[in-house]
């Protein structure tokens, strides 16, 4: 049972507590279920301060390998740290609708970060700290944030841009880090401020955060989300991540990072709201060191990429070598789990539900599995999340005439949707295209049964998808391109056993330039360097001359065809 705190600030909100149905099967519950969404909701409000007052020793949140030595953070710390850093940016100026950049990690400075920003009314823009140069500069300059945390691992790539960046004049460093001139230590400077702050009030459509994701054209793309977002999440995270069921004993878990949607999004955040905590991890994932982090913390959910579970699948001895029993729901998402890894997943973890998930930044949590009401199929993703109406549209006309069973373009109802995103940040043509007819059109393709089952068939554009992470090739194209040896570079997905699909770059060079492996070694640095890590190609083939239509656009469906041929 999901026992929360209520006041009249913060009533239940009866619809997201599924758990505490007693539901005989998929099509009662989603027939029952109706929205409700307070014109009033913060989200900091809900998933700290209510559980902060009534149970401030409730543990929010498990850090492994804490560099504060605490390991363990309660509801009740994690509001003191938030209130005073929601006095010390107020006292810098900044409040209602000012960006925040949170560059951290798993770590608790991350989520304190991000609720202090809410508590002002102020947006926060998670920022992944794999980005190079370009990929940080862009993002804090075309937000326009204000202030900004920096983890150690980022602080270098952040000092390189630092100069570049106008707007920003509040920066807070995190982790082992000597600050510079106009940086201030995070818990240093909170020393100094008021552990009491009263949460703005927030309407529900008001910006919460700016989420950027890369397509295939353009600049990487701000995902605007108001705070009902978090709401939108609910129905599909009790049916697909929890099985239904709430307990005493619940951990969650997830190696997707904190600053991308799938860690903050839908695993962190909604673990808050009911009052769960989620153990937090940032060493490099290798496989087999889950096992132990399971039967340390005695993680019951977790969601992880197949790429993730492909590589615990190469870890048998590990796996027998733990106490694996406390799992109850494995979720997955971003690229097809396969029956082999439902098979190991079955074994392994005595039993435990397996379900597939799909989704994007624009709009999460949609469609999903949940084995206890039998709402699953082999091969297939799931069925609509609770309010959500999924349809295959035609991908002219983006209209719903296409039959069960035939592949059209995945689209969800926008309007009234809490789920979906308000519009892109300063790009509303770029809106415009994404949503027509009254549906957000998610640019991918699939077919639905005639039982409401979603199978995922292909991207519609170009994006490339290797290891969960969606990746822009335009945006690698560029940052080759910037490279003094190459003159051109055209990128496609290329199959792969471990991350599903990685990139491969197919590079042009320069006049006198002679190719050579040290020639690609450097070129898949500089890669990594100016964006992030997991976007580098980790193929580079050289070629006389790229494949272009008749208005110079690089045909990648050439390249895709010249790949095949081998």
């Amino acid at each position: 049972m999901s026992d929360v705190p209520t006041t009249p600030e913060t009533p239940k909100l009866d619809a997201y507590h599924l758990d505490e149905g007693d539901w005989e099967s998929y099509d009662q519950l989603v027939e029952s279920f109706e929205w409700e969404i307070p014109d009033e909701f913060n989200i900091a409000t809900y998933i700290c301060d209510r559980w902060a007052e009534a149970d401030p020793d409730r543990t929010a949140l498990y850090i492994k390998d804490d560099q504060r030595g605490k390991g363990e953070y309660t509801f009740g710390e994690i509001q003191t740290a938030a209130n005073r850093l929601a006095n010390y940016f107020e006292s810098q100026g900044i409040g209602r609708g000012d960006r925040i950049g949170v560059n951290v990690p798993q770590k608790a400075e991350s989520v304190i970060g991000h609720v202090a920003a809410w508590k002002l009314g102020a947006v926060s823009v998670p920022l992944s700290t794999l980005f190079g140069t370009e990929g940080l500069r862009y993002r804090l300059d075309d937000s326009g944030a204000s202030a900004c945390l920096i983890d150690e691992s980022t602080i270098d790539v952040y000092r390189s841009v630092a100069d570049d960046l106008d707007d920003l004049g509040t920066v807070l460093t995190v982790g082992d880090v000597a600050p510079a001139d106009g940086e201030t230590d995070f818990w240093d400077t909170l020393e100094g401020y008021s552990d009491e702050f009263e949460t703005v009030t927030t309407n529900a459509e008001d910006d919460l955060t700016i989420f950027y994701t890369s397509g295939t054209t353009g600049d990487p793309k701000g995902v605007r989300h108001a705070h009902r977002m978090h709401l939108g999440h609910l129905p599909l995270f009790s049916m697909w991540f929890t099985s239904l069921e709430l307990t005493d004993n619940d951990v969650y878990w997830t190696p997707a990072s904190w600053t991308w949607m799938g860690g903050l999004g839908i695993v962190v955040l909604p673990a808050m709201y009911y009052g769960k905590p989620t153990v937090g991890w940032n060493d490099q994932f290798e496989g087999e060191d889950v096992f132990g982090l399971v039967e340390e913390y005695g993680i019951t959910n977790y969601w992880i990429p197949p790429t993730a579970l492909r590589m615990m699948m190469q870890n048998e001895e590990a796996a027998e070598a733990h106490d694996l029993s406390s799992v109850r729901t494995i979720t997955s998402g971003g690229e097809s789990l396969g029956q082999t890894i439902v098979d190991w997943v079955k074994d392994t973890f005595a039993g435990a539900d397996i379900h597939e998930g799909y989704g994007q930044t624009e709009a999460n949590m949609l469609v999903g599995g949940c084995m206890p009401l039998d709402a699953h199929r082999p091969g297939k993703i799931g069925k609509a999340a609770p309010g959500q109406e999924v349809r295959i549209l035609d991908p002219d006309t983006a209209e719903p005439t296409v039959e069960p069973g035939e592949v059209g373009e995945i689209g969800v109802r926008y309007e009234g949707n809490p789920v979906c995103f308000k519009q892109y940040w300063n790009k509303p043509e770029k809106t415009n295209r994404k949503v027509r007819n009254g549906w957000l059109l998610t640019e991918d393709l699939g077919t639905v049964d005639e039982d409401g089952y979603l199978e995922f068939v292909s991207r519609k554009d170009d994006v490339i998808i290797s290891s969960g992470y969606r990746i822009g090739p335009e945006e690698i194209e560029d940052s080759l391109a910037g490279h003094d040896a190459v003159a051109d570079a055209g990128v496609i997905g290329v199959t792969d056993d471990e991350r599903g699909e990685v990139p491969k770059a197919y590079v042009t060079l320069a006049a006198e330039v002679e190719p050579s492996d040290s020639l690609v070694d450097e070129l898949q640095q500089h890669v990594k360097d100016r964006l992030a890590k997991y976007e580098y190609p980790r193929h580079v083939e050289f070629i006389d001359e790229l494949p272009r239509t008749a208005t110079g656009k690089i045909r990648r469906t050439a390249l895709e065809d010249r790949q095949a041929e081998g």
